[in-house]
């Protein structure tokens, strides 16, 4: 580059300045294509370009795209050129540019080169850059020696540099720089680049509403509205006012509004305090009614033991009395002589004596224990609590019951939960209670499947091959289900099923059903004569005349079913450790106001009916591997039957 005519040349140091800042190459040909700084440990490239060894490396170990075009596990591309750089070439650095970067460098600022572990002195100009820069002063030209740079005139966006008046004669005069963007002064030239293509932003595109390059232009925004930027700018200055405007008048109304929320939330967080102390005060009281019942019910308990036990233990020592002496006058009678005659008439009357003495009076209570029914009333209140606090729940998330009041729910909730009977199930958690009914039931074989293999009369496994039963007019032929012998028509009845394996329905079904029923008609549930509960590896589900009822409980080995014929209720209960789980109950409920329960209703429409005709036990055996036991018959269980 010549200098202009009536100008001084530029100092050695400025002209290795601008050949190094000369456009096509970050820095010029010393520079890093990738960290566009000078190059550190340069190493050459087969394609000739060189590179800082440190960035080359990281470029190298970056995951390679799906081409396989480089990365980690394939060969790098040149950044500039895009040929490959092999894999497993071996990296050197190329020791003449080492040589002479620290000569370039020492002559760009002004001294000697730096002798080896020399500290590295603060570049020129430095002090004068930050001090602009924190002062807000001018940019300062890049081309001034150290110690006299003055203010900028214009910045170019090609070579990255600032100029004064003198050293932007070039760009003006020389036809080389004819291509260069000048503007005005920036202090981080960086921004004026397009960051994907490296070269200077010098238009507007309206579809996007972006700064462009020359490349952008003839690429992604070939096909859209692309102006100058001077021009975007005199159309962004146009609208200024309006917008400044439209914001000041935005700026005022959310000033309003924020000081309206603001009152809004303190208005929330006092109502929440207030109602949070209310709550917790109500919550207090609750809780004093509780431990207020909690004492008296514990003092009911204590009284109720204290004067039964008094009048039992009475009574123990009395007989303890009257064992004793009974026993000292059999002793002594057994002891007189023979030859004692007068002695063992005294001693036979004395014992006459003892045995005519009254009786002990009766005990008032009578061997009852009235302070037991405590547990009754205790589960009570807390069913009552619980469904209170449940239906309060939901009313205050918007799902209570439609046209239901409290004292309604109450009165559904006595319905359904205690009926009036004194032998109620619901209330009862020890399985000793339903042992007082339990019915013994044996499988028909003149009713099983062909698919279905028994085992004795207690045991039914759902087989492959089918199994060449007798024919029989009561044979199911189109479901894997059977029966039992046992008919049920008055009283309650319980029995116990053990599901082994596979997915089961037990359930009851009339004595007139059809077993040649089709297959959807047929199974047990899916009509008007039978009902069960099914339990298909997920969960248990009730069935009755195609409805059914999902119920969320954990799986239970043991099924108890109990069947009241009189009351025309079937309840399914799990048994585990001689306490009983309600599953489901089915029974008609007299309390269908507001009640959307698609089951239930069809339940309290036709459930009914079942209890027209004589029931059976029914088993349907629905996947390849359903097996089932009847029973489990413990001892305590066979003692009440051969107690009955």
């Amino acid at each position: 580059m010549e200098a202009a005519p009536g100008s001084a040349p530029p100092s050695p140091a400025a002209a290795l300045r601008l050949a190094l800042a000369a456009p096509g190459l970050p820095e010029g040909p010393f520079g890093c294509p990738i960290c566009l700084d000078l190059l550190k440990d340069p190493v050459t490239v087969p394609c000739g370009h060189n590179f800082c060894q440190g960035c080359l490396q990281a470029l190298r170990q970056r995951p390679g795209p799906p081409d396989g075009g480089g990365g980690a596990g394939g060969a790098a591309r040149c950044p500039l050129c895009q040929e490959p750089v092999p894999a497993a070439l071996r990296l050197r650095k190329n020791r003449a540019l080492c040589e002479v970067l620290p000569l370039l460098a020492a002559a760009a600022a002004g001294s000697s080169p730096p002798s080896p572990g020399a500290e590295s002195p603060m570049a020129p100009g430095a002090e004068e850059e930050g001090a602009a820069g924190e002062e807000g002063a001018a940019v300062l030209c890049d081309v001034c020696p150290a110690g006299s740079r003055v203010a900028a005139a214009r910045s170019c966006l090609v070579c990255l540099a600032s100029f004064c008046g003198p050293h932007l004669e070039p760009h003006r005069r020389a036809p080389a720089f004819r291509a260069h963007r000048l503007v005005a002064p920036l202090r981080r030239l960086e921004e004026g680049l397009c960051p994907r293509h490296l070269q200077p932003l010098d238009g507007f595109c309206r579809a996007e509403q972006t700064c462009v390059c020359a490349r952008c232009r003839a690429h992604e925004h070939r096909a859209h509205d692309v102006v100058p930027l001077e021009r975007e700018r005199e159309h962004k200055e146009a609208q200024q006012a309006k917008f400044l405007s439209d914001a000041e008048n935005e700026l005022e109304e959310l000033a309003v509004t924020i000081a309206q929320a603001k009152k809004m939330v303190e208005l929330i967080k006092g109502a929440a305090t207030k109602e949070r102390e209310r709550v917790e005060k109500l919550f207090a009281e609750a809780s004093e009614v509780l431990a207020t019942f909690q004492k008296e019910v514990a003092g009911f308990i204590e009284d109720g033991e204290r004067s039964m036990l008094g009048e039992a233990e009475a009574d123990l020592r009395w007989k303890e009395e009257r064992r004793a002496k009974l026993a000292q006058c059999k002793q002594n009678l057994e002891n007189v002589p023979s030859t004692d005659t007068i002695y063992f008439l005294q001693e036979f009357q004395a014992l006459k004596a003892a045995m005519e003495e009254n009786l002990s009076p009766a005990l008032s209570f009578q061997n009852e224990l009235n302070f037991t029914k405590c547990t009754q009333a205790v589960g009570s209140v807390k069913d009552v609590l619980s469904a209170a606090c449940k239906n309060q729940w939901d009313h205050l998330q918007g799902k209570g019951i439609d046209g239901l009041s409290f004292q309604e729910m109450e009165e559904a909730l006595a319905e359904s939960r205690f009926p009036d009977k004194s032998n109620n199930p619901a209330c009862l958690e020890s399985r000793d209670y339903f042992l007082k009914f339990a019915f013994i039931i044996d499988l028909d074989s003149d009713t099983a499947d062909k698919f279905i293999q028994l085992f004795g009369t207690k045991g039914a496994k759902r087989v492959l091959c089918p199994i060449p039963y007798p024919q029989s007019p009561t044979r199911f032929i189109n479901c894997e289900q059977v029966l039992g012998v046992n008919l049920m028509n008055r009283g309650n009845y319980y029995w116990e099923v053990e599901l082994i394996d596979g997915w089961v329905s037990i359930g009851v079904v009339t004595e007139d059903f059809d077993p040649w029923e089709p297959y959807n008609r047929g199974r047990l549930g899916r009509n008007e004569k039978s009902c069960c509960l099914q339990w298909n590896g997920q969960n248990y589900v009730a069935w009755f005349g195609g409805f059914e009822s999902v119920i969320q409980q954990p799986f239970f080995h043991t099924i108890g079913v109990f069947l009241e014929y009189s009351e025309k209720a079937l309840t399914f209960y799990g048994v585990k450790d001689s306490k009983m789980t309600c599953l489901q109950q089915l029974k008609v409920s007299h309390f269908v106001k507001g009640q959307f329960d698609p089951f239930q209703n069809k339940i309290n429409d036709q459930f009914a009916s079942l209890f027209l005709c004589k029931l059976k036990p029914a088993f349907f055996l629905e996947s390849v591997d359903a097996h089932l036991q009847i029973g489990p018959l413990r001892k305590d269980c066979v003692s009440v039957l051969k107690r009955r």
